[in-house]
Parts: C-alpha cells; structure tokens; sequence
C-alpha cells in the first residue's frame, strides 16, 4: 500500500517512540507523568533520539540485524540503560517494509523470514550494550542463550541459525509460554496492525490514543515481561485488571481509572513494558498510515 505521511519511516519511528512514552497513564509504565525508580521519562527521550541512526539504516536498506544492532547501541547512549529493546526489535522490519512501500502484514513477515545467520549475530551482538530480561532458552538450546551476546556467534553459524530460527524459537517455546514479540515477528504483526487500525479509529489527542492502545493490548493477552519477571500467575492477574480498567474508561470515557491503575502496578513493580513495545510499533504503522500529529 501506498504511503500516507509527510515524513520519512525512520522519522516515523522516531516520532512513533516519542509518543509511545508520552501517552499518559500506562500502567506499571514510564510515562509523561510518571518516573520509575530507575527509569525517567527524559531517558525515553533521549533513547528514541538516539535509536534514529540504527532506524535510518533500517530504511535505507541495511540488513534488519545490523540496522536493529546500531539503533539499540544508539538507544543505549543514556544513564537508564534499556528504554526500547523491544520496541525496536518491532520496529526495525516494519521501517525496512515501509522504506520499500511494502508495510503489509505479508511484506514485513516474508522480509523477517529473510533473515540470516548474520542477522541472528547482530542480533546477539545488541544484547551487550543493555540488560534485557528474557527467559531460558528451550531446552537442549543453552548455547542460544541470548544472554551470552557475541559468545554465541560461533553456536549460531554451527547450527545455521537464522534471526528467523531465533524468533520462531521464542514465540513457540518448549514451555508453551511464548514471547509475544517474538510471536509478531512469526505471525506477521497482527496485533500491531490491529491496534493500529484501533489508533487510526480513535479520535483526540494522539497521548490518549496511546494510553487508550495501551489497556486495550495488556486486557488481550498477559504481558511477556510481566510474566518474565514475576511469574505466569501475576501476569494473568495484570492481565485481568487491565481488562476490568478498560471496561471502566469505555464506560466513563475517561482516562481516570487507568490513572488508579498505574499508581497500583507502579507500587506493586509491575512493568508491561511488552505491551508497550507494541505500542509503538503500532503508532509507527499509523503515523504511515496517516496519522495526524
């Protein structure tokens, strides 16, 4: 499909990031109006600027791995530490779809199945400039531990491991508990390309679209961070009180409930910082699509 937008996907992207934290309230989430403990809003700020080298290599054709690779050490170059991991994982395809005129769910999911061994080591490569929370790899695959960065290079050739492999690895572990991230990659972004026809169909301020896109997607399904970091239970639990939040902001058009909710994840250290990933990518298939900012 065509474009729909006076700025270029890189810029898209960028922007996409900027607004992703400045939608306000997002539970359990940094926001414009809510620091963490050890994450501010200014941190996002910088990290979305400091993704845009890696976004613009990303649009100018370099291949998904290196392109994902330059913007998170880009993203890096702030006090936080990780600020968008995931969101540019999502976002890095989807800008190298739109470069071409190809955000489709079919493009963007054929360009990831592309993908080679090279670009599962950029891959690998960008997990050493920030801490990520991630899970075990399956079983029998210890030497693909993301965590081992660089180390598993030599592991990767060996198995003839795609960025591809890597990604259908996640998203269809042995556990039965896949990383929705990774399940975008796989499935071709139907979430993302969901919500963001659901951004596209809202009306107001874009923050509040945001906010609005954010409790739509954690009350679909439990968030993979949330159940990374604290367990299948609470993610369920996240899960359902994001989905009772939404039905109060639907009926009362307000915001104000979510606002409650925030204070609640904030205190109890909920973080579902992957619903926020598709946030983003979401806006950046909007903003293509025509949003207006």
């Amino acid at each position: 499909m065509s474009r729909d937008s006076p700025r270029t996907p890189a810029e898209n992207a960028e922007l996409a990031l900027l607004l992703e934290v400045a939608g306000t309230p997002k539970p359990g989430n940094v926001d414009r109006r809510r620091d963490l403990d050890d994450l501010r809003f200014e941190q996002f700020l910088a990290g979305s600027v400091g993704s845009a080298a890696g976004l613009r290599q990303a649009a100018e054709g370099a291949p998904i791995g290196e392109a994902f690779d330059h913007a998170v050490a880009g993203m890096s170059r702030q006090s936080g530490g990780n600020t968008q991991f995931g969101c540019l994982l999502l976002l890095t395809p989807l800008v190298s779809a739109a470069a071409d005129d190809e955000l489709t769910r079919e493009a963007v999911r054929e360009r990831c199945r592309a993908t080679t061994v090279d670009d599962a080591v950029a891959f690998y490569r960008a997990f050493e400039h920030v801490d990520v929370a991630v899970g075990d790899p399956p079983e029998g695959a210890d030497d693909l531990d993301v965590r081992r960065g660089s180390d598993a290079e030599s592991a990767l050739r060996e198995r003839g491991t795609t960025l591809w492999d890597v990604m259908e690895l996640s998203a269809d572990p042995d556990d039965g508990v896949p990383d929705t991230n990774a399940a975008e990659w796989v499935e071709g972004f139907p979430r993302t390309f969901d919500a963001a026809d659901a951004v596209l169909g809202d009306d107001g301020p874009v923050p509040d679209r945001a906010a609005r896109c954010f409790l739509r997607q954690l009350a679909a399904e439990p968030d993979t961070l949330v159940r990374t970091s604290h367990g299948e239970a609470t993610a369920r639990e996240t899960r359902r009180r994001a989905e009772e939040t939404l039905a109060e902001v639907e009926r009362t058009d307000s915001l104000d409930p979510a606002e409650e909710l925030a204070r609640e994840f904030v205190d109890g250290g909920i973080n579902p910082g992957t619903t926020a990933d598709r946030v983003a990518a979401a806006l950046f298939v909007a903003l293509e699509r025509g949003l207006t900012v």
